[in-house]
């Protein structure tokens, strides 16, 4: 018998047991003669009846939830169509305690390969219409509308926009780095993140512990100081945070939302949405996300600050950062002046380009 239990394939021996009232049962019935007309059958042990597939099961009841999921979003949208504010939903126990159960990065290697199988020329327009009418997705905006160009599914997801689709805000505010659905936003308060695929965060168990101070652009903060404000590089400052949901019909590229320098990169290979195949990020190729070479719960850092290069990587706002193959959610954590105000309201749907808020 195969168990699957946190993730480590458990193997045990079948039961070698039968009752002797369950063999003398299948014995007579092996004997009875056969009626003339009626087709012989064969008999299995008993215990063949009652091995239990595991992974079957959990790819069953995961698929029968994301098929619910999917659902629940297409109403969504419909009543969105009709100017009806939808508040954001939270996870009940038994949608928390089903989703653990599903081997979510087995699934989303094995959407990832799916995805980049090419599909035949013929059968292109039938699959991306199908997806098209699924999702609501607009071609009109795709910088190549033709069905037949995208080989893949995963080319198909990462489509680029046609210039001056998206227009940035001016210089000062800060852009949606994605297209998406606002969850929820604000200043970060009590060191916490709120409200992250339904659950709350604390700064650190989220982002993790500090790095290295020789890999960051200012000094340690002292030990009294909350995490929070360990963060934080300039006095009057404050944290925010916007969380925004990308569905599987969005553009699922993302960009820089102000200008910056990334001086530093953290990978969790455990973090991402059910069934995203992997995120590329444009300026880091090395980096290989959902792969089994990494362990779960683990991370793993780089420091693009070097003896070469003692400033980091600029990004302008607008610039590509990178992409999903398929739908996920960015956590939008930056520092700003404690004047900073946001032009959102939760549940509301964004495109990158579009100001989150401004000074």
């Amino acid at each position: 018998m195969r168990s699957l239990r946190g993730g480590v394939l458990w193997r045990s021996s079948p039961c070698h047991y039968e009752s002797t009232a369950t063999r003398h049962f299948l014995g007579t019935l092996q004997k009875l003669p056969l009626q003339a007309g009626v087709r012989n059958f064969h008999t299995a042990p008993v215990r063949s009846l009652f091995l239990l597939r595991p992974v079957p099961i959990l790819l069953a009841t995961g698929g029968g939830y994301a098929g619910y999921r999917q659902y629940e979003k297409y109403r969504e949208r419909k009543l969105e169509k009709l100017g009806l504010e939808i508040p954001p939903k939270l996870a009940s126990h038994w949608e928390v305690s089903l989703y653990k159960s599903v081997p979510t990065r087995l699934l989303s290697r094995a959407c990832g390969r799916l995805n980049q199988v090419e599909l035949p020329y013929w059968l292109r327009r039938p699959v991306y219409s199908l997806y098209i009418w699924t999702f609501g997705v607009n071609m009109t905006e795709a910088a190549v509308e033709d069905l037949h160009h995208y080989r893949n599914l995963s080319e198909f997801f990462r489509r680029k926009l046609k210039p001056q689709a998206r227009p940035v805000c001016g210089l000062h505010c800060v852009t949606s780095p994605s297209d998406g659905k606002i969850l929820t936003f604000g200043q970060v308060k009590n060191s916490e993140v709120e409200q992250v695929k339904g659950v709350t965060y604390s700064l650190e168990s989220f982002l993790g512990p500090r790095a290295n101070t020789e890999d960051l652009p200012f000094p340690p903060a002292s030990s009294s100081d909350s995490f929070r404000n360990q963060l934080v590089t300039r006095e009057g400052n404050e944290l925010y945070h916007c969380v925004i949901y990308l569905a599987p019909g969005d553009y699922h590229c993302f960009h820089s939302p102000t200008d910056w320098t990334i001086s530093h990169r953290r990978h969790f290979p455990a973090v991402g949405a059910t069934n995203v195949g992997s995120i590329r990020i444009h300026f880091d190729r090395d980096l290989h996300t959902n792969s089994p070479r990494y362990s779960k719960g683990s991370y793993n850092d780089l420091s693009f600050v070097t003896h070469a290069n003692k400033e980091g990587i600029p990004m302008r706002k607008g610039e590509p950062l990178g992409e999903f193959n398929l739908g996920s959610t960015i956590v939008l954590i930056f520092e700003a002046p404690k004047d900073f105000n946001f032009r959102l309201k939760a549940g509301q749907k964004i495109r990158f380009g579009e100001a989150l808020g401004s000074l």
